[in-house]
């Protein structure tokens, strides 16, 4: 943690600008402030995504500390030239660059919850002076990525074993003293060299780590005779470091890799020809081919052809989905059998799989609260393991005049054992884990707190449209009077509503087309809002709309006919009465009653099995919130099961249920489908958002996000959420329970140094396995994964 004293200049003052670049450096810097968690800069682009916490710093602050970063890196990197001849060149450019892209007045800024966001045109620069310097750059320099570090770190590792082992037989051969020595003094330097670089950083920021620990103890070790010791906990420590660094890069990665998934380039219509493009030279409009079995290379709407899409990656749903004209694709998803058209919809850094990428690392960067707690525990710890190790030396050889070689050996082993490497890392090993988990299953947590918040949870409140239900209205009723069949009624109310742009009408015309009906033309059409439409199908005249559309015609409504509708409506139907009258012949002008038809907000299928799935996971209470009457509420909650409802519900009125939820039963979560319900996700205690995919309401509204519509993922991320509490808990406990015996050990057994040397370590490597376990997490109800009729599953469900 950088103390709020510490300043970037104090902080970088000595740093060697060796491999790094000046955008490196701005970015580092700006981590150096108090009150910034994570920075997210990408000059190519433009764009600088800042996250910091409003309680230390003001959002007018934020944008100030970006410029003073900003100017700050810039003339680090003409320092950098003026040390470094050879590269005056490359980094006077990177600064001219960073300095015109990074002005006073940037085009946008935006700021929202906690987050400063800021773009900027493309710089422009003097063709001139950039022809000059690009002239004389000496060749691109590298940095090394995590990749090229955890390589060297591995090898590093190997060769601490290979001296040390070395050194030993050596040793046993009588082999002079100055070539054991050396060859020690090897296995000291490749053991310790990360660990004397992450301490010395942490030094510069006035701040203890392990590592020093480690490395006090090695060179204690060396200081009282017993260098093999010291080089064998160096070598255990690397080794442990590099096994941590493979395990957390495999979390990490779980989400990474999925933009490798993505095409680099794509096939662009112009005009005739199809070109191929890099997709970051994509622009919305453009017009992309993607043939069957290719992935979509960006996020776009289809305008021609029909295909199944395999959506895994961003949803997490496991079958594929139909996709045709007017559709939105995502880029990374797998085409099926189908020829594609898909026009531009999104940039390539702002896809919805960039996006699902750019929120688990910021996930990652805000902590859990174990993991902030046990942060802010390891400095205050590892001053006391260091004074208790000082006083393990002073006391005994100074005072209790005790021999100095035990005395001193045993501090040193006191330093070995009493170091919280696996209290500290148990956290992060398995937040991360489970992150990334629910991140690759199209569930995604913002955040390790959001993590642990939902795993305290009692209650879950469901906003009824668009969660438990569909969200649009469909048809669930024809009911013909005379001699007509559904179908033909069906048709001819269809073709009077498909002029219609009411959402009832729709479902209509929707219905009769999944039945494959073809409508005829309607003539004459005329809306009246709210209350009906007419129009002329087939020598016909057609009336279709409620009670109140007749009653203004003085269109009596039979008696049985009323007693019927009163049914339907109490079962939660929107009831709608055809009526017609010929237009030519006999019977002409003389109209009559030809049938109802109903329709509903569908009730999800699959809804009462997730509520009781819910109770499985440990949720004590499920209720439902609406806006709708009483009527239609009741009948959704007795088909779901849940244990509350309250209908008739403006927006302040659901904040206000949630309110009192949270002080009768404890930590309540929303789950809202994040377009309307924004008051409602932000006043829970955890706001999930459904149908996140593209939805940007969502994303920047909810806590957790549900990437498909799919109510499975509910107690799925709950589940998850909880397993991963219990596994935190199991690794500090172990964690805590491995230090007290090692300890205890050393005082009351005389432990030796190399056994507590494989203590510490193999108890670090087991709580990060222990974590990487969350990656294999299926959920404790997988049947409800399975693609099964619902029949099927209910039975299953009871048994």
């Amino acid at each position: 943690m950088i103390t709020a004293e510490t300043t970037p200049e104090q902080r970088f003052s000595n740093v060697p600008p060796s491999g790094l670049r000046c955008t490196d450096v701005f970015a580092d810097t700006l981590r150096g402030y108090a009150g910034v968690k994570a920075v997210h800069y990408d000059y190519n682009q433009g764009r600088l995504r800042l996250i910091y916490d409003p309680e230390v710093i003001s959002p007018e602050r934020a944008l100030s500390l970006v410029n003073e970063a900003g100017r700050l890196a810039a003339g680090r990197a003409y320092q950098c030239a003026a040390r470094r001849e050879n590269s005056k060149a490359a980094c006077a450019l990177c600064a001219l660059q960073l300095g015109q892209g990074l002005g006073l007045d940037p085009e946008r800024v935006v700021f929202r919850n906690g987050i400063l966001e800021v773009t900027w045109a493309e710089a422009v620069r003097p063709a001139a002076e950039v022809e000059e310097l690009s002239a004389h750059l000496p060749g691109r320099e590298i940095t090394p990525s995590r990749l090229d570090e955890r390589r060297i770190q591995g090898l590093f590792t190997i060769l601490t074993a290979f001296f040390t082992l070395t050194a030993l037989l050596l040793q046993r051969w009588d082999t002079p003293a100055p070539i054991v020595n050396g060859l020690f003094a090897l296995a000291y330097l490749t053991g310790g060299w990360f660990g004397l670089l992450a301490s010395l950083e942490a030094l510069r920021e006035k701040t203890l780590n392990v590592d020093l620990l480690m490395i006090l103890a090695a060179l204690g070790a060396a200081f009282i005779g017993s260098p093999a010791e010291g080089a064998a906990l160096l070598f255990l420590f690397s080794l442990s470091n590099t096994l941590q660094a493979y395990a957390m890069d495999r979390s990490r990665k779980a989400i990474e890799k999925l933009l490798d998934l993505r095409p680099q380039v794509a096939t662009v219509r112009r005009g005739s020809r199809l070109v191929t493009l890099p997709v970051e030279k994509l622009v919305p409009g453009d017009i992309i081919v993607v043939r069957p079995g290719e992935r979509f290379p960006i996020d776009g709407e289809v305008i021609s052809g029909a295909s199944e899409v395999n959506q895994a990656t961003i949803t997490g749903e496991s079958m594929p989905v139909s996709k045709q004209v007017g559709d939105s694709v995502f880029a990374g998803t797998v085409n099926g059998n189908g020829s594609l058209e898909v026009r531009v919809t999104r940039l390539a850094h702002d896809t919805t799989l960039a996006r699902i990428v750019q929120m688990v690392e910021e996930a990652q960067a805000n902590k859990a609260k174990t993991q902030r707690v046990l942060d802010t525990f390891e400095q205050y710890y590892a001053f006391f393991v260091l004074g208790a190790a000082v006083l393990l030396i002073v006391i005994p050889y100074f005072v209790l005049g005790q021999p100095f070689y035990p005395t001193f050996y045993r501090a040193m082993t006191w330093l070995v054992v009493a170091s919280p490497c696996a209290l500290v890392i148990s956290t992060p090993a398995s937040i991360l884990s489970a992150i990334a988990n629910g991140a690759r299953n199209g569930v995604l947590f913002k955040g390790g707190v959001h993590l642990e918040r939902a795993a305290r949870l009692k209650v879950v409140a469901f906003d009824k449209t668009g969660t438990l239900t569909h969200g649009v209205p469909q048809l669930t009723g024809v009911y013909p009077l005379e001699n007509l069949d559904e179908n033909t009624l069906l048709q001819q109310v269809a073709a009077v509503e498909a002029r219609s742009e009411h959402p009832l009408g729709a479902a209509i015309v929707r219905a009769a087309q999944e039945r494959g009906l073809s409508l005829p033309t309607a003539l004459n059409f005329r809306a009246f809002p709210g209350r009906g439409v007419e129009a002329q199908v087939e020598e016909r005249h057609w009336l279709v709309g409620n009670v109140r559309f007749f009653a203004e015609r003085n269109l009596p409504i039979p008696t049985a006919l009323q007693a019927r509708i009163q049914q339907l409506e109490a079962e939660g139907q929107t009831v709608m009465l055809a009526y017609t009258s010929n237009l030519s012949g006999p019977e002409a002008g003389v109209g009559r009653f030809v049938g109802l038809l109903t329709v509903a907000d569908a009730l999800r299928p699959e809804a009462a099995l997730i509520v009781q799935a819910l109770k499985r996971v440990g949720i004590e209470r499920v209720v439902m919130l609406t806006g709708d009457n009483e009527r239609v509420a009741a009948r959704i909650a007795a088909r779901t099961g849940v244990d509350a409802y309250y209908a008739n519900l403006l927006p302040q009125d659901k904040v206000r249920v949630l309110r009192e939820l949270r002080e009768t039963h404890g930590s309540v979560a929303m789950v809202g489908d994040g377009v309307n319900d924004a008051p409602s996700l932000a006043a829970a205690d955890l706001g999930i958002a459904m149908g996140g995919a593209g939805t940007d309401v969502a994303i920047e509204t909810a806590d957790v996000i549900l990437m498909s519509d799919d109510l499975r993922k509910i107690p799925y991320a709950l589940g998850l959420a909880r397993r991963a509490q219990q596994v935190v808990w199991q690794n500090l406990s172990f964690a805590l329970a491995m230090i007290v015996v090692l300890v205890v050990s050393t005082f009351g057994a005389t432990l030796p140094l190399p056994l507590g040397v494989l203590g510490h370590e193999g108890s670090t490597v087991i709580v990060v396995l222990n974590g990487l376990r969350l990656l294999a997490y299926r959920g404790t109800d997988t049947w409800l994964f399975q693609r099964k009729p619902i029949s099927r599953m209910l039975r299953q469900f009871s048994s």
